[in-house]
């Protein structure tokens, strides 16, 4: 069955033994707004040990907070499965995170009031699809604002986190944020450092891959959020560019531009890429000196690439996305000399991992200054053109091959099969026996101490 069919068996066995259970959260939210759900939450006034009783699989890994994740089946990773929380009240949040104690309550009223935003605390009784709003969430949903629940102030002391969430919300939906909400969290922005940095991070992540990543960044700017979570992006203002390659404007207009290309389902090492790819430019601004200077970034490159790294290790990254996100950064550059690369470096160039990632990139780049797409175009008929086993085709020699002829492995071994790949992509050298014929020409044969002699 479906999540939303397996929530509701979950709300009716609960209500068969006699307690109370909505459907409750998001899944709420965007049922009204007829979006497809993610997932169901359940709320009820049933403890934990309750419904691991009523259910047969459960885990408890949220019991100590009231709640118990049901499972349609424990065996099967892409069964249904939905959170159900016990009601609960209000208490004190010492951490800003993690409630200092958990008070269960006994009615829906008291569970919604401790939730974040009106849009948030609305319920659905499956069994007449009834909506409950104690809190006024659907007027907020029908006029597009985001409202803390309660005072907002207490709302985020007690989950710092909140306040990102309010922007992506407000971002993801295109909603305005409720002025005293707003406030409080320009106010309390600077506590956004409570919060570990896995959970910053995968809430940057979800602004940059929900399709309003534009909007989020300019509303992580006003609300100070940008320079505490990223002070990198917020120096990209005022950073000017030079026209003739930037007509748009400075470094953060034209970064705003590209992330409003990023489409929701945007890859996450895409979107951190596009953020980063001219994170170096600040740093390395030089003005135009002469009468024909021009404003320059040397090596921007080479020093986004060091800065990206240090937000992947502040960010607690996973180095196959931070490795990702490096490569992003490290080649945006390159797509300028597409047209002059030889065809070794053009297949080369085209074996990057997940390529289709820095293809991209360079579209948005250029749709979001020149709006040349020449090389872009370019790239594309080539991969349209070259069959994949040309692009990488396997090597006409190896180390062992090397070992064989009586070289012994060394420094040397990469450089030498480095050059017989690239004559072997440039068409110069075709079957094995050429490729070797190419080592002693270039190389010489071995000696007796199995070096080139060259």
């Amino acid at each position: 069955m479906n999540a939303r069919e397996f929530a509701d068996q979950i709300c009716s066995k609960l209500r068969d033994a006699g307690h109370l259970a909505y459907l409750v959260g998001g899944c709420v939210r965007d049922i009204l707004l007829e979006r497809e759900p993610e997932d169901y939450d359940v709320t009820t006034d049933a403890t934990p040990e309750q419904v691991e009783a009523l259910c047969p699989h459960t885990s408890d890994v949220g019991a100590k907070f009231g709640v118990t994740i049901v499972m349609e089946d424990s065996k099967d990773p892409d069964a249904a499965q939905v959170e159900v929380a016990t009601f609960r009240s209000d208490t004190s949040y010492s951490d800003g995170r993690h409630p200092d104690a958990v008070v269960y309550s006994k009615t829906p009223q008291e569970d919604v009031a401790r939730r974040d935003f009106t849009i948030n605390a609305l319920l659905i009784d499956p069994r007449n699809d009834e909506v409950l709003d104690f809190v006024g969430g659907r007027d907020d949903l029908s006029a597009g604002v985001i409202r803390a629940i309660g005072e907002p102030e207490r709302r985020f002391e007690e989950d710092k986190l909140r306040m990102l969430r309010a922007v992506r919300f407000a971002a993801r939906f295109g909603y305005t944020i409720e002025p005293r909400t707003l406030e409080a969290i320009k106010k309390l922005a600077p506590k956004i450092h409570q919060v570990s940095a896995e959970r910053v991070r995968d809430e940057l992540t979800k602004i940059l891959t929900e399709g309003a990543a534009r909007r989020g960044f300019e509303l992580l700017d006003e609300t100070g959020l940008l320079e505490q979570v990223l002070p990198e992006i917020s120096r990209m203002k005022g950073v000017q560019q030079p026209p003739q390659f930037h007509p748009e404007g400075d470094v953060w207009i034209h970064t705003l531009l590209m992330l409003e290309g990023l489409p929701a389902g945007t890859p996450s090492t895409l979107g951190w890429g596009v953020l980063l790819h001219d994170v170096g430019k600040p740093p390395t601004f030089a003005p135009p000196t002469g009468p024909n200077g021009r404003i320059r970034f040397d090596r921007h490159v080479e020093v986004g690439v060091k800065m990206a790294e240090e937000i992947e290790r502040r960010l607690r990254f996973s180095n196959e996305d931070a490795d990702q996100i490096n490569a992003l950064v490290n080649n945006h550059m390159r797509f300028k000399d597409v047209p002059v690369m030889k065809p070794a470096t053009l297949k080369r160039f085209a074996r990057l991992d997940r390529f289709d990632e820095h293809l991209a990139l360079h579209r948005l780049d250029c749709l979001s200054s020149h709006r040349n797409l020449e090389n872009y175009d370019a790239m594309k008929k080539f991969l349209a053109e070259t069959p994949p086993e040309l692009v990488a085709p396997p090597r006409f020699l190896t180390g062992t091959d090397l070992i064989e002829m009586g070289f012994r492995p060394g420094p040397r071994f990469k450089e030498i099969l480095n050059a017989v790949e690239d004559a072997q992509l440039n068409g110069a050298v075709e079957g094995r026996e050429a490729a070797e014929r190419f080592v002693v020409e270039q190389y010489g044969r071995p000696t007796a101490e199995g070096l080139p002699s060259k």
